[in-house]
This record gives C-alpha cells, structure tokens and sequence, in this order.
C-alpha cells in the first residue's frame, strides 16, 4: 500500500517542478516587484570618454589601495545596494565618486568615508542623488 502513496507524491513533486519552471513576471506573478533600471542610462551618457570611469582607474599598489579601503568601508556600512554599488575611481591619489544614491545623506556619509582613508588626495563626488 505504501507505493502508491510514493507514486502519488512523485507525481505531484513532478507537477510542482512543471509549474515551477513557467516563466514569472510581473503580469503572472503579483508578489514581485518593478525595480527600477539602475544606472544604466549613466553608464551610456559616461562612455563619451569626457568623464572618468572605471577604466581610468589606475594600477599602481598605492590607488588600488586607495580604492579597496573605500570600497571596504562602503561594504560595512547599512546603506542603499545603489550606494553599494558606485564607481570609485582612483588616479594619483584622486579619487572620483560616481553613481546614483537613495539620498544626500547617502551621498555625503560615502564621501567622509573615502575622504577620510589615508592617501586620498583630493575628492570629486559626483554621486548622484535619486
């Protein structure tokens, strides 16, 4: 008797996994959320090569440095995954803050952080507020 019992929950573990598979989105699924797009638009207007981004980051051991501590710092801190998430770039010492955050207080408590790691030169925080 207990085989069909194992054939009957078989079935419908099968069944659950069938269902599980269909695609979610919004329109079927009213427990999930619109997030909105990022900084994706940011990124595009930043590839004119008129501002700094990533890429311009410099190699040396002394900004490579520079950047994992404010980076470190960012991590440790409770804020926004937008705030998590901006661009440090660091050349000669100068580091330039970019990205969007939740608010200005987001936007300020990040650039004590970064200014306030040694080595740090000079700060250009152009970290949007959203």
């Amino acid at each position: 008797m207990k085989k069909p019992l194992f054939v009957a929950m078989g079935l419908m573990f099968v069944s659950t996994l069938v269902n599980a598979a269909e695609p979610l989105s919004p329109d079927t699924d009213p427990t999930m959320k619109q997030h909105s797009p990022g900084n994706t638009q940011i990124n595009k207007r930043d590839e004119n090569d008129q501002t700094l981004t990533p890429m311009d980051q410099s190699n040396t051991v002394e900004d490579t440095h520079i950047t994992q501590a404010i980076r470190k710092e960012i991590m440790q801190r409770p804020l926004s995954m937008d705030a998590k998430n901006v661009k440090i770039i660091t050349l000669n010492g100068d580091v330039t803050l970019r990205g969007p955050v939740k608010n200005k207080a987001e936007k300020e408590k990040i650039g004590a952080d970064a200014k306030a790691v040694p080595g740090v030169k000079n700060l250009n925080n152009e970290l949007e507020v959203q």
